[in-house]
């Protein structure tokens, strides 16, 4: 390949998505490409695409018109979930040339060698029945913190996703290969590892070398949190999600003596109904949820709690949202990540009726941001006066550098140099 070519990225959705577009560019830059941000020019773009929402498609398809507009000789690449569900729609939009799907992400360079302006956009895609082998990934350089994909895939059948569909099967790295990774990772000099997963909690499952003519689960994410947790040069790690029936008891109570895994967990609740919750599809009911945060709080009574919530799924009422809300103002959490509920195709949500009017979704949305912002307000004040490690990040905007808190506190100051990728003790 002609080492003078250069290459863009754009991630949509989620860490896992960062860790993979992570891994693709590293790829890309062993071959001779130069990276280059994705508003200047480059010679070929690459777009990691999320499809959880209508809004993550249509991103999509206006970030390949702002290239046309810009460059309009560049190789467009499309890859991600959206790629993997939609292909043949992807490669319709102009200025596509290839658009690659679970399977062929991270082929790319080959692809790419392949490849020639101005011909019609080449779909290298399978069936995702077919996808059924883990490939590791992480993010590097990007961020202060390193994303560490450790799972892919999903076994469950939630009934208004698509991920299923969009990355196949649970599968899972060995505990041997991701104690192997982390190790590389902590000589590069990070101080924190995030790890990913789209079902994080499931690991274990789907590891062919480990289940040969053995069936059943032969690892499990517990035991992967007690092998990392020995290991020297990573100071902090933070799982980024997990189910709440997949959160055990011993996961809770070993993190609560843990020196190096942070007092920080974000949980998917989607609702606070447990009728709701039903139509969902979902494996838990709001009162296990409730168990899981009561005994976070009662063995770390500093710990951050995210929420994931959907509004205006089909047949929510009125009363259901209110029932959400009232849930959520009284459960000790700390930030709510809110999402309208958004149609998809060839999910069972399709027939759940009645559906829940746009501007009545939009509504419950504001309605359930602003209690996030109300409960981040009080759980920062709840510590306000104490002193805290902060690991400050390396990129800073305007003289100004931001770090978290062990409990994912966020801190501003003044840029310095000495402090990026630091931990700083910091009085609140």
């Amino acid at each position: 390949m002609n080492t003078k070519k250069t290459v863009a990225f754009h991630t949509l959705g989620c860490k896992l998505n960062f860790s993979e577009t992570s891994t693709i560019s590293r790829m890309l830059e062993n071959e001779g490409f130069e990276k280059r941000e994705f508003d200047e020019h480059a010679d070929v773009y690459v777009i990691n695409t999320c499809s959880v929402t209508d809004n993550a498609d249509k991103e999509c398809r206006h970030l390949v018109r702002r290239i046309q507009r810009k460059s309009p000789q560049s190789m467009v690449v499309i890859t991600g979930c959206y790629a993997q569900l939609k292909p043949e729609e992807i490669a319709s939009i102009p200025g596509v040339d290839l658009v690659l799907g679970a399977a062929e992400k991270f082929n790319i360079v080959s692809h790419l060698s392949e490849l020639s302006k101005g011909d019609s956009a080449k779909i290298c895609s399978c069936d995702i029945e077919d996808v059924n082998i883990f490939k590791t990934s992480y993010s590097l350089n990007d961020r202060t913190r390193t994303f560490l994909k450790v799972q892919d895939g999903c076994d469950y059948n939630c009934s208004f996703c698509t991920i299923p569909m969009a990355r196949g099967k649970s599968r899972s790295d060995s505990i041997e290969n991701v104690v192997a990774e982390v190790k590389q990772i902590a000589e590069s000099g990070v101080k924190e590892v995030v790890l990913t997963g789209v079902n994080l909690g499931d690991f274990g499952l789907g590891n062919p070398a480990l289940e040969a003519g053995r069936p059943g689960r032969k690892e499990n994410f517990f035991e992967l949190v007690k092998a990392l947790d020995v290991i020297e040069g990573i100071e902090r790690y933070r799982i980024s999600s997990i189910e709440p029936n997949l959160l055990t008891n011993e996961i809770i109570e070993y993190v609560a003596t843990s020196k190096r895994f942070m007092p920080h967990f974000h949980i998917p609740l989607q609702s606070g109904s447990n009728k709701v919750l039903r139509l969902m599809r979902r494996r838990y009911q709001k009162e296990l949820y409730a168990e899981r945060v009561a005994l976070l709080k009662k063995l770390m009574p500093h710990c951050a709690i995210g929420v994931d919530v959907i509004v205006g799924f089909p047949g929510e009422t009125d009363e259901d949202f209110q029932e959400t809300y009232n849930f959520l103002h009284e459960l000790d959490v700390s930030y709510l990540h809110v999402f309208t509920y958004s149609e998809r195709d060839n999910t069972h949500a399709l027939t759940i009726e009645p559906i829940v009017p746009i501007e009545v979704r939009n509504n419950r949305n504001k309605a359930l941001r602003q209690l996030s912002y109300k409960k981040m307000q009080y759980f920062t004040q709840q510590h306000t006066g104490e002193t805290r490690k902060v690991l400050f990040e390396k990129h800073a905007k305007d003289g100004i550098m931001e770090g978290y808190t062990d409990n994912y506190i966020k801190v501003s100051t003044h840029h310095r140099d000495d402090w990026a990728n630091s931990i700083i003790e910091w009085k609140l």
